[in-house]
């Protein structure tokens, strides 16, 4: 039998302790077998010069994931085109392990603006999504209406974790303590790195 493996994308810029607890509950309490956290290397809707170097990023959620068996990280995107899309992405993924079974996973912010996605229409026919929430309304019209189109959605009740790795990167450069935001290796890694400690970054 295939594994399933959920594919959790990212800039991770930095992976914070939102993102473990998303993706540790997606890995234990969905049928998930295991989390592959997707670096990526430029997210079309961000701005590749506030990203810290893609091997950076990559070494923060190692470090982060080292302690969870189920939660690996994933440099697939770092030989694609970019910006890089996920559609693209997952293309790949399926001609190099044909002995797994891709999924989704998405906040419910995604999941409201997935129609502006490349190639959006065959993600929601081929890949299976899992939602996890944010704050937000209309929750279950928006999975209503992806429901329609034949999709496969599930909503996971997965804890709420409004943190982002903007509001750290904003406060590290204002000299605020954000350790408990991050695992303690990761903050280490930052603090010996000297990262984001100017406003510009």
């Amino acid at each position: 039998m295939s594994k399933k493996i959920g594919l959790f994308f990212g800039t991770f810029n930095p992976i914070h302790v939102g993102h473990l607890i998303i993706a540790n509950h997606m890995a234990e309490f969905s049928e998930l077998d295991e989390v592959w956290l997707v670096v990526t290397p430029h997210n079309p809707h961000k701005k590749k010069n506030a990203l810290l170097e893609d091997t950076h990023r990559l070494a923060m959620v190692r470090i982060a994931t080292e302690a969870y068996p189920k939660l690996k990280a994933s440099t697939i995107e770092f030989d694609l085109p970019q910006p890089n899309y996920t559609v693209n992405t997952l293309a790949v993924l399926e001609e190099k392990y044909p002995d797994k079974e891709f999924c989704l996973i998405m906040g419910e912010d995604n999941l409201k603006s997935l129609h502006k996605w490349k190639n959006y229409e065959v993600i929601l026919e081929r890949y299976p999504i899992f939602i996890y929430p944010r704050i937000s309304e209309n929750l279950e019209r928006d999975a209503n209406l992806i429901l329609e189109k034949k999709a496969s959605v599930t909503l996971i009740n997965a804890p709420i974790v409004e943190l982002s790795s903007t509001f750290i990167r904003k406060n590290i450069a204002l000299n605020k303590n954000i350790k408990p935001m991050l695992s303690k290796n990761v903050w280490h890694y930052i603090d010996e790195m000297n990262f984001y400690k100017k406003s510009n970054n």
